[in-house]
């Protein structure tokens, strides 16, 4: 009898240890950001929670193609001793909300212009560490298929921010469709149309939700990483920015982390991988011309 009852207790014992040993590998939930605007964090180094040999290593992201490209750095980054961990964001605000507040140390999903305006908005202080790839917004056709068919007064989507809706202005302007201001460049606004022959109606909307209106509109100027999100191709665009335009020039997308924060030798290590030429082969294999390496 006492046997028996010494069996059941190492059986339970067996296997409250097992349970333990399965649990302690999981990822932390993240609370970067509210549900609707950041999924969970994802330890993307495949090494489990950080031990005492490892650093861990928080970073914001666009899940596409941001999130892709730091899991890819996460295998180089994981043989270095940095455990690296994503956080996916849906928005352009909470990733910079959340970095700006200490829940992050890094993030990557925008240019410098508009990093610049959301300090200037904000009162944040965070800085660019370096550039990464280039996204080349695209002009879609949605009820008109050419630019050639577009029908006086027609609507086009743009992006409602301030530096991505210059951008469109600045694209459309290089079709011929309208005319801006002369010096009006990347700070271009809808107040710095000078022509407007076709009578066009720009339509500005949230940079996330451009792509769902295309049907709705004649055509759409949209980010490139919000394109491939809905199903979009770069070569299904009517026109695009290109590579060696001042567009790409500035509105390459960066690493971004808190002032003060730049030399931080785990930041210096990710941007090292992220301008290394195997995170350069796997953009330019995986997004077919929709995001372009700067290095």
């Amino acid at each position: 009898m006492k046997k028996s009852i010494y069996a059941g207790l190492a059986a339970l014992l067996s296997a409250a240890l097992l349970a333990g040993c399965s649990s302690g590998g999981a990822a932390p939930a993240s609370s970067a950001a509210p549900a609707s605007s950041a999924a969970p964090a994802s330890s993307a180094s495949g090494e489990g929670n950080a031990n005492a040999d490892t650093v861990p290593l928080k970073v914001g992201a666009s899940p596409t193609p941001h999130a892709e490209i730091l899991a890819k750095a996460a295998e180089e980054l994981a043989e270095k001793g940095i455990q690296l961990e994503i956080v996916e964001f849906t928005d352009y605000v909470q990733p910079n909300l959340a970095l700006d507040s200490g829940e992050l140390d890094a993030n990557f999903f925008q240019h410098t212009p508009y990093l610049d305006q959301f300090n200037a908005d904000r009162g944040t202080k965070l800085v660019p560490v370096g550039t990464v790839h280039y996204e080349p917004l695209g002009l879609y056709a949605g009820k008109t298929s050419s630019i050639e068919a577009l029908p006086d007064g027609a609507t086009i989507a743009v992006p409602n921010d301030t530096s991505n809706e210059a951008r469109a202005l600045l694209l459309l302007q290089a079709q011929g469709l309208l005319s801006l201001r002369e010096d009006a460049g990347v700070n271009a606004t809808q107040t710095d149309i000078t022509e407007n022959p076709k009578n066009l109606k720009i339509q500005e909307i949230a940079p996330e939700q451009v792509a769902r209106s295309l049907q709705d509109v004649d055509m759409a100027v949209i980010n490139g990483n919000y394109a491939i999100l809905g199903g979009l191709s770069i070569a299904d665009a009517l026109a695009q920015e290109e590579k060696d335009s001042l567009a790409a020039e500035t509105y390459a997308n960066v690493l971004v982390v808190r002032e003060g924060d730049e030399s931080r030798s785990e930041i210096t290590e990710l941007l090292a991988v992220l301008q290394g030429d195997a995170i350069a082969s796997f953009i330019e294999s995986s997004y077919a011309g929709a995001v372009v390496p700067m290095s």
